[in-house]
């Protein structure tokens, strides 16, 4: 009952001075709306940061195989045969860290077209989850691959823009042929322009077919072998075209069994869900592969899996100052109103002497003199709060609307902001109300 009736004392003081009350919480008001809208900007900026990490791979984890070694001597990473396309399916069915997977074949050659040629950086046999994992399904023109063109080994082809200069000179080229190493692939697509990653290289000059058409009509690659291990295993028998030897009998294949034999991919890469997904994702990726490779516990793995974690972090920690940097701001506007409320409640002391000694002459206490004056301060600040979430809000929308910049609702800078307002209002109100809480009543009463 004693703090509500506090409560009422501080609202009708308020009420007697509607204007002055108004203008005091004006700085409060305009704090609280800077923290609400600056806020709100910085969130929708990080995640157009974030989006823009994705974009050039930093969330994405590259997995090779580990390297062989002949005689004591390392022949070098990527040289082991492990990894397969049903890795990668079971990558993306069973590491919920991951968003998309894509296994990747590579090869190094000219591309020609007409009287052109042209060496393109990367040469790619993917699949269409490629796209998903590079945040590059927007294509510039035409239409990408499909998971049936994979399978069929169709001879079909996605370019990049500086392949399209080079090759065509800007023309459009879906539907035309380009020759690589004497395989005609059909343009379905043109890639968006991206330019150099971090590292400087060209990511426009790229061709993506499907892996399938990559590794057995261009490469040529043969599939590994279990059991007769390597890339030569293939090559064990001549092509039956040749006719060297007699064909086998049912009982005789039954008899000798072939060894069995899998299609190898050069490397698979994967995209995190998120930036703080990365390591959850690595050592999903880890135990699932181990396991379906049959690795002992003290087995080294077979692959490698690395990530860009240097670029995340040095993104990230840009987006983090830039937020601290707006809040730093924001709340200096909340300083400024808190300063404005303590000097008015200064001039509301002075003003209400001679009411302070009346309450204290009548039985009242220094600390209930000391709670109304708080309760009024307190009261301002949350009253000024209130109408700066509207304001805040309403400013982070107009800001979306007409000028176009990302914004993102804040829940925790709402929360912040009445809990500041609060503060402030004890803070910058408590030496006002511990000083008229100190008067003396008979000096109070005589106050002209």
């Amino acid at each position: 009952m004693k703090l509500l009736g506090t409560l009422k004392t501080a609202l009708g003081a308020l009420r007697r001075n509607i204007l002055r009350s108004l203008l005091t919480t004006l700085g409060i008001v305009i704090g609280v709306a800077a923290v609400i809208t600056m806020m709100e900007i910085g969130n929708g900026a990080a995640i157009a940061i974030r989006r823009t990490i994705a974009s050039i791979g930093a969330n994405i984890l590259l997995i090779t195989p580990s390297s062989a070694s002949s005689a004591g001597v390392s022949i070098g990473s990527g040289s082991l045969m492990t990894l397969t396309p049903q890795d990668a399916d079971a990558i993306a069915r069973e590491c919920p860290a991951v968003a998309s997977v894509a296994p990747i074949v590579r090869v190094r050659t000219q591309v020609v077209y007409g009287n052109r040629n042209w060496a393109p950086n990367y040469i790619y046999g993917t699949t269409p989850s490629f796209l998903l994992v590079r945040q590059w399904t927007d294509l510039a023109e035409g239409e990408t691959f499909t998971e049936q063109d994979v399978r069929n080994s169709s001879k079909v082809c996605l370019v990049g823009q500086t392949v399209v200069r080079e090759l065509f000179g800007g023309e459009s080229p879906v539907g035309r042929e380009v020759r690589i190493r004497n395989v005609a692939f059909r343009v379905i697509g043109v890639l968006r322009a991206k330019g150099a990653n971090m590292a400087g290289t060209d990511q426009d000059d790229t061709v993506l077919a499907p892996w399938t058409t990559i590794k057995y009509r261009v490469a040529s690659s043969p599939s590994a072998s279990a059991g007769q291990g390597g890339e030569n295993a293939g090559k064990v028998y001549p092509s039956s075209q040749q006719n060297l030897f007699p064909v086998p009998s049912v009982s005789q294949q039954a008899d000798t069994p072939l060894p069995v034999r899998f299609a190898n991919v050069d490397q698979v890469m994967a995209a995190a869900r998120s930036g703080s997904q990365i390591s959850p994702a690595i050592r999903q990726i880890t135990a699932l592969l181990r396991e379906r490779h049959s690795l002992r516990a003290t087995s080294p793995d077979d692959f490698n899996v690395r990530d860009m974690a240097e670029i995340y972090r040095a993104m990230t920690s840009t987006t983090e100052m830039m937020t601290r940097l707006l809040l730093c701001v924001a709340m200096i506007s909340l300083m400024v109103g808190g300063v404005g409320i303590m000097n008015i409640m200064l001039v509301s002391v002075t003003e209400r002497t001679r009411e302070i000694g009346l309450r204290m002459a009548v039985g009242a206490e220094p600390a209930d003199i000391l709670r109304q004056f708080l309760a009024e301060a307190i009261v301002l600040c949350l009253l000024g709060g209130a109408m700066g979430i509207a304001v805040g809000r309403g400013s982070s929308y107009i800001i979306a609307s007409v000028m176009r910049w990302p914004t993102a609702p804040s829940l925790a800078a709402i929360i912040a902001s009445v809990a500041v307002s609060a503060g402030v209002g004890v803070i910058f109100g408590f030496y006002p109300a511990w000083k008229a809480s100190r008067l003396n009543p008979i000096e109070a009463l005589r106050y002209e």
